[in-house]
């Protein structure tokens, strides 16, 4: 009996990418994104509680570009994971299954979550005086 080099159940390596699986893929690296920047907030919300001093040492960090392009990605993974989140509630209700209907959401949440990034990152920057 000869053996065969090939695996044996599909990987990544087998399939070409295809939208539905890379935002799969994404929603998921969006929740880890997410869980870490929450990391963030609580730094924040810890330096407010323990005063001026601690409040100003964290504006300074959390205002650096480093840092606001930190939050910046954590924006835009909140509004895809958030808009992701919805379409995978259409899908347990058993709607949005078509391939046309699969790929318009896609992309609908990737533009809306781009869409929403901007809108809040301009009104903080105008409102905010940032």
């Amino acid at each position: 009996m000869q053996t065969d080099n090939r695996p044996l159940s599909p990987h990544l390596q087998v399939y070409r990418p295809q939208l539905t699986s890379v935002l799969s893929i994404c929603h998921r690296a969006a929740g880890v994104l997410l869980a870490g920047g929450s990391l963030l907030l609580i730094y924040w919300l810890a330096a407010v509680a323990s005063g001026p001093e601690a409040y100003a040492t964290a504006q300074a960090v959390l205002g650096s570009l480093p840092a606001r392009l930190l939050l910046f990605g954590w924006t835009l993974a909140l509004f895809y994971h958030l808009g992701n989140g919805i379409r995978h509630l259409f899908w347990d209700a058993g709607k949005g299954f078509e391939l046309r209907t699969a790929y318009a959401s896609g992309y609908a949440v990737i533009a809306s979550a781009v869409v929403l990034t901007l809108l809040v990152w301009i009104l903080a920057t105008t409102v905010g005086g940032a």
